[in-house]
């Protein structure tokens, strides 16, 4: 019986390196799956039940207040729309402070442009906007959306 020991050389460095690129692969998917997995909006439900619950059939919305959390770098900015049976009745961006304004300055005028827009169609379709803003406009609008979509009975 011949058998032949083999000897394995571990550099501890190669090691070390190996270690800490397995375990940033297992949190970067980890962070993936939590990303696609998390809903962009909250679930609020309204701020105020509806007073009448024999209101007709053809009513639109549910009446009330209600809010999608946007989240931009760790702090969270609230769009909140107001709904009436039929109508968008106001639109508004709360919780905007100096930092979140300084570091994203489209979102203040995109997101008048978009609530007036909004308000006059009284729909969050067919919105237009500026080529430069494409982006947050269309976080915007995709908030806005959600929120009226919570006021479908």
């Amino acid at each position: 019986m011949s058998s032949k020991t083999k000897i394995v050389v571990l550099h501890m460095k190669e090691l070390v390196f190996t270690l800490i690129a397995a375990a940033l692969g297992i949190l970067l998917i980890y962070f993936l799956l939590f990303l696609v997995s998390s809903d962009t909006g909250s679930e609020d439900a309204p701020a105020a039940p509806p007073a009448d619950t024999t209101s007709p059939v053809s009513a639109l919305y549910v009446p009330g207040l209600y809010t999608t959390e946007l989240v931009l770098n760790d702090r969270s900015v609230n769009i909140e729309v107001t709904l009436a049976e039929n109508e968008i009745t106001a639109i508004e961006l709360t919780g905007l402070d100096e930092d979140i304004a300084s570091m994203y300055p489209l979102l203040e005028p995109t997101f008048a442009s978009i609530k007036d827009q909004v308000l006059q169609t009284q729909s969050a379709e067919d919105i237009s906007y500026e080529p430069t803003s494409k982006y947050t406009s269309l976080v915007i609008l995709e908030s806005i959306k959600n929120s009226i979509e919570k006021a479908q009975p």
